[in-house]
C-alpha cells in the first residue's frame, strides 16, 4: 500500500495536464487546459509553463501545444511492450492482404490506445498511430474490448466516459451500450457504422491468448459504403479470424 506522504502531488498535477491534450484538442489555453484537466488556473498555468521550460510543449503567447520531446514518455512503454513487436508483421501482411488499414488496440480506463498499426489509406479525419486514443464507448475495438470485461465493471466504465455524441449515429444510451455489448460477446466481434465520425466504418474482433484472456482487439478500418455491414462482416471476419487464431498461440 502506498502512503500518502510519498506521492508527488506536482507530478501527479503535471501529467494532468499533459493528458488535457488530445487530438481534438491539440491547442489549450491556460484556462481550457485548466477545465480539462480538473485543475485551478493557477497550478496549471505553472504545470504548462514548466513543460514549455523543458521543452515538452511550445507557447505562443496564448495557446500551448505539446511538442514531439513528449513522446519520450510513452515510446519507452511501447517500446517495451512485446505486444506491438508481436502483432505488427502479422498487421502488415494482413492489410496488404485486404487493401485496408487493420490497427491493434489496448484499453486504458474508457479509452482505447493505439500499440500498432498497418495504414492502406486514410479513412479518418485524424492521423491514427502508435499511441493515438478514442474513446471505447463508441470504437469497434473498445466495444470488444469492454464486451471482455465483467458486465458490472463494463457499465462501471461506461458510467465514468462522456459519452458525446460524436456523430448523428453514436449510441450513447447506458442501458443499449450494455445491449450492444452483451451482442458483441455472444457473436465474438463488434461492428461499428459512422459512431465515431462520419464516413468510417470497422470491425474488430479479440485478441486472446490459449488460455482465452483477452489482452487486445484488433480491427479493420473502412470507408463507409452502400452495403450493408452483414456484407462487411462475411467479407473481412474469415481474414480476422485466421489472424486471432494465428496470434492467440504466441500471445501470452
Amino acid at each position: 500500500m502506498i502512503k500518502e506522504r510519498d506521492i508527488m502531488g506536482g507530478l501527479m498535477k503535471g501529467l494532468k495536464v499533459i493528458e488535457a491534450f488530445s487530438a481534438e484538442r491539440p491547442r489549450l489555453s491556460i484556462t481550457e487546459a485548466a477545465e480539462a484537466a480538473g485543475l485551478d488556473r493557477a497550478t496549471t498555468r505553472r504545470c504548462l509553463l514548466t513543460l514549455s521550460e523543458m521543452g515538452y510543449a511550445a507557447y505562443d503567447g496564448k495557446f500551448f501545444t505539446l511538442t514531439p520531446r513528449v513522446l519520450r514518455l510513452g515510446t519507452g512503454c511501447l517500446a517495451a511492450m512485446p505486444l506491438p513487436r508481436i502483432v505488427q508483421p502479422v498487421l502488415d501482411r494482413l492489410s496488404q492482404e485486404i487493401g485496408e488499414s487493420t490497427s491493434v488496440s489496448i484499453l486504458d480506463e474508457s479509452e482505447i490506445v493505439y500499440v500498432a498499426r498497418a495504414a492502406q489509406r486514410r479513412v479518418m479525419s485524424i492521423a491514427l498511430m502508435p499511441g493515438s486514443r478514442l474513446p471505447a464507448y463508441c470504437t469497434s475495438m473498445g466495444r470488444v474490448l469492454l464486451a471482455a470485461l465483467d458486465p458490472a465493471e463494463a457499465r462501471q466504465v461506461l458510467q465514468a466516459s462522456a459519452r458525446t455524441a460524436r456523430t448523428e449515429r453514436t449510441v450513447t444510451d447506458l442501458d443499449e451500450l450494455m445491449a450492444i455489448l452483451k451482442e458483441t460477446r455472444e457473436q465474438g466481434y463488434a461492428l461499428i457504422d459512422q459512431e465515431v465520425e462520419l464516413g468510417l466504418r470497422s470491425i474488430a474482433v479479440p485478441l486472446t491468448t490459449a488460455r482465452g484472456q483477452t489482452v487486445a482487439a484488433l480491427n479493420v478500418g473502412l470507408a463507409a459504403g452502400a452495403e450493408p455491414m452483414s456484407a462487411l462482416a462475411a467479407r473481412y471476419l474469415p481474414a480476422l479470424r485466421k489472424v486471432q487464431a494465428e496470434l492467440s498461440q504466441v500471445l501470452a
